[in-house]
């Protein structure tokens, strides 16, 4: 593996065991494949044959590459393939036991032909990619049941939808012009489609984790996933959810708050990934606003897990659905549009106005589009702190307005401590991270 060199460590080189620690890595990995296919009842193969094979990858290797017999890789893979052909375990038939019941051996198969090429991966040089590639194979064999639960709870049209979104991303998005077009060189076909590919995969991930879990997440658990898929629209369900059920409250509570506390470090996330220079002063000024909203809400959390509040299901849009990938593409393009066209005509200023307006009906869209005016020097690190955090204050103000005039006053009032105590931590970050700029 890079970094640590395992022969050279332990004194091994020119001895007859230089190859040894390769040796060890692939034994690794098929011991840890194998465990997880020994859990099978009626397996082809298990904890020894797993690690054998993975050692039999290694060894064709070595011995090709000593001998000169290229051929041997191939005839190996060939060899675990014939495995295919051996007669399926016959397992006994609840209906009648005297008619058994075969078992097929595919996943076994191909699991056994990837730790093989794992094997000769290690021999060729890629001990760290082999042993990235064996975690991942365990660990896609292992959540069989959370990933066919999954696509059970899986709608048929968000299915489809998660279809087309892949199309678009993998197939349009590399076609796409990416130069600027238009006044002001604010609109970049490609920057856009990207951005919305970002958006879209944060928010598919905490869509599909509620979709998962479903009624065995918890309050926290549920505002945190609710908050990755969209806090606006999470507060929505909730205070919706509060008027029709009163007795929810509570719970409806934990996750508004959550929802809406996990915003501060997904900006953080969304920094990283655009433009990791930015990533520190917004982590400066968006941290202490988590930090404090978590302190605030503490005690109301440590009364609720006590209670016996109704827990509702959540109810979010697939987030991959055409129109509203395409609905987040048109916003994001007129926000860009309209803080190029500000801030050339007014400065700073015209950011700021933008970033009040729109941060009220979307965070994501000028959040991605300050980011990329700070990347392309259009405007200082102290601008997209101030447009930032006049965002988040716009859209928290929305969301309070939601929860009080859908959720009631009393979901409101016991909202606002919370909400109010983590803008104010966002304002003292911000002050704190513009002496460090």
């Amino acid at each position: 593996m890079h970094g640590v060199d395992l022969a050279t460590f332990f004194n091994l080189q020119g001895t007859p065991f230089a190859f040894l620690p390769r040796f060890a890595v692939a034994l690794s990995i098929g011991l840890l494949i194998g465990v997880e296919r020994e859990r099978k009842r009626h397996a082809l193969a298990g904890i020894r044959t797993f690690p054998l094979a993975a050692l039999f990858g290694c060894l064709t290797g070595m011995l090709a590459e000593q001998t000169g017999a290229p051929l041997l890789p191939p005839i190996g893979l060939l060899t675990i393939a014939a495995f295919g052909f051996l007669p399926h375990s016959h397992i006994p038939n609840e209906g009648d036991p005297a008619v058994p019941v075969s078992e097929p051996h595919t996943t076994t198969l191909i699991a056994l032909l990837v730790t093989y090429s794992l094997g000769l991966l290690i021999w060729h040089g890629g001990s760290s990619l082999a042993v990235a590639l064996g975690v991942a194979t365990a660990a896609l064999l292992y959540l069989k049941p959370e990933l066919t639960g999954l696509l059970q709870k899986l709608a048929r049209h968000d299915f489809l939808s998660l279809l087309q979104f892949v199309a678009l991303s993998f197939i349009v998005l590399p076609i796409l012009p990416n130069r600027s077009f238009g006044p002001y060189h604010a609109f970049n076909p490609y920057i856009v489609w990207l951005m919305v590919v970002l958006i879209v995969g944060v928010s598919l991930s905490g869509y599909l984790l509620v979709r998962l879990l479903g009624e065995r997440a918890s309050g926290p658990l549920l505002g945190i996933l609710g908050g990755l898929a969209s806090s606006t629209a999470t507060s929505l369900v909730y205070s919706r959810e509060v008027r029709t059920n009163p007795a929810s409250a509570p719970f409806a509570k934990l996750v508004i708050l959550f929802a809406n506390l996990i915003l501060f470090a997904r900006l953080i996330v969304l920094a990283l990934l655009v433009v990791p220079g930015a990533a520190r002063p917004i982590a400066l000024m968006m941290l202490p606003g988590l930090v404090i909203g978590l302190l605030a809400m503490l005690p109301r959390w440590a009364h609720q897990r006590h209670a016996n509040a109704e827990q509702p299901a959540m109810a979010l849009s697939n987030p991959t659905e055409l129109k509203l990938a395409f609905g987040f593409a048109t916003i994001f393009a007129v926000v860009m549009f309209c803080a190029a066209w500000l801030n050339t005509e007014f400065g700073n200023k015209g950011v700021y106005a933008v970033a009040l307006i729109s941060g009220l009906y979307e965070l994501d869209a000028i959040s991605l589009t300050v980011l990329n005016l700070f990347s392309d020097q259009r405007i200082g690190a102290a601008a997209m702190l101030t447009a930032l955090a006049l965002a988040v204050m716009a859209n928290t103000a929305l969301k309070l307005g939601v929860i009080l005039t859908i959720g009631g006053v009393p979901l409101a009032r016991q909202c606002l401590p919370t909400l109010a105590a983590s803008l104010l931590g966002m304002g003292i970050g911000g002050w704190l991270a513009l002496q460090t700029l």
